[in-house]
């Protein structure tokens, strides 16, 4: 979610821990007597290695909006993508109701699975309840896909043509520049396997929040990464009804609806607590240019 250049985690990522698990991973290690063994190559399974390929020609450099084209490719690939591609089970102790160590510490967990300029791919474990709060991706493009779990998801774009529709004595935007009009885009449950999410700088649902009902993966590919310094800062949003700041009839309110779309006001808040996040050490198949393949 909020991953800067360099690797570093805006809200404070704490000590790595190892409460995830990787298939592949080595959890403990035995003492060995000594002897010479051949090295064993880990080969990158082909739709993890297609994504990397595919998020390379995609992304050309950090202002790249994806065409439709490279849109539908990556979302062919990650629709056909399985946890086990990234080294991850259901079977993994992180995934199972009622984990009493996970409960102990409940905070979203990511781990970096290859990052450069132009793009990362991240994974985000979600325990039981955990979430991941309201905020934006300035400038940028991500693809998620729901590899384990089931979730809640809620997102919004911003709204500007509605604003002269509206009484200005009748909202806080006057008063408030923090808050802005915007569009509820999802507001669903969404459970693995299923098709991939697309957002982009203005629409797609730009700022989300997510909500694990269940232990969760998500895969994330973000073009291009969080960066403060080049303008691509992560902001936290809190929303309110549209009739929170509107004292107007229900006729006027009715301008807060349009079918099924729903208006709603995004107040900017500060950090909040609940996005601090955990960092692990990648432990799934290699992926890059060197990758066995």
């Amino acid at each position: 979610m909020e991953l800067e250049q360099g690797g570093r985690e805006r809200s404070m990522v704490h000590d790595h821990v190892s409460k995830v698990g990787y298939v592949k991973g080595v959890i403990s290690k035995r003492k060995k007597a000594y002897r010479r063994v051949k090295r064993s190559v880990t080969r990158v399974p082909r739709a993890l290695q297609e994504l990397f390929v595919s998020c390379r020609d995609t992304f050309k450099d950090p202002f790249t909006i994806p065409s439709p084209h490279h849109v539908q490719r990556l979302c062919q690939i990650l629709d056909d993508m399985k946890a086990e591609d990234v080294g991850l089970s259901r079977d993994l102790q992180f995934f199972k109701p009622g984990n009493n160590i996970i409960k102990e510490n409940p905070r979203v967990t990511y781990t970096t699975m290859y990052k450069c300029d132009n793009f990362s791919l991240c994974i985000f474990f979600l325990p039981e309840s955990g979430v991941i709060p309201l905020h934006n991706h300035p400038g940028m493009t991500v693809f998620s896909k729901l590899l384990l779990g089931k979730m809640h998801i809620k997102s919004y774009d911003w709204v500007d043509s509605l604003h002269d529709e509206l009484d200005p004595s009748n909202n806080l935007m006057q008063q408030n520049s923090k808050v802005r009009l915007a569009k509820l885009k999802a507001n669903t449950v969404l459970t693995a396997p299923c098709e991939t999410s697309v957002l982009y700088p203005t629409t797609g649902g730009n700022m989300h929040e997510f909500t694990a009902i269940t232990p969760c993966a998500v895969l994330d590919v973000i073009g291009p990464p969080y960066s403060k310094r080049d303008g691509r800062d992560c902001s936290y949003y809190k929303d309110h009804p549209y009739a929170a700041f509107s004292s107007t009839s229900k006729e006027e309110m009715d301008k807060g609806k349009e079918g099924n779309d729903v208006y709603w006001w995004l107040e900017e808040i500060e950090v909040p607590e609940n996005s601090q996040m955990d960092g692990i050490e990648y432990l799934g198949p290699p992926i890059g240019d060197e990758a066995p393949f």
